[in-house]
């Protein structure tokens, strides 16, 4: 198996255990909700559900931001090597390595650290189209691309 498809499916299982992390919630939510039965002090009873409905809208946020990270990995061919960064790149730099794919973060592979974060994040933007070679600044540092794969 490749680096990058190993760095990929890392991606897949962490975005897969946050769905089902937040299914888990949705659903533990939504039993609170449906067992909240009216007591005889009528305010904390909706002040409770009111909490409760404020987390569903929390974690149903979070279940959209995770599909749509996983729908974005899926757009990720790990067999194919580029030139320039785009998504699904490994870049390499005198600084840290990135994996252009999902803002997962830290992922350790072959004794090397690799930051898998997503085209729409701040480094992201800054390597996005670069070549080998090419330089950014980003929080004051010169990042400048070693290898792109």
């Amino acid at each position: 198996m490749s680096l990058k498809e190993e760095l990929y499916k890392d991606c897949i299982a962490f975005v897969d255990k946050r769905l089902e992390t937040v299914k888990t919630v949705i659903a533990s939510n939504q039993k609170a909700l449906e067992s909240e039965t009216k007591s005889s002090a009528g305010d904390k009873h909706e002040t409770g559900r009111a909490m409760l409905q404020l987390e569903m809208e929390k974690v149903s946020q979070q279940f959209l931001v995770a599909k749509q990270m996983k729908e974005t990995l899926y757009k990720i061919n790990y067999e194919k090597t580029a030139d320039i960064v785009c998504l699904g790149a490994i870049v390499e730099t005198n600084i840290a390595n990135y994996f252009i794919s999902a803002s997962v973060g830290e992922l350790k592979k072959e004794n090397k650290t690799y930051y898998a974060v997503s085209t729409s994040s701040p480094i992201g933007k800054k390597l996005l189209g670069k070549q080998v070679g090419n330089e950014v600044v980003f929080n004051g540092n010169k990042i400048k691309i070693k290898n792109i794969c």
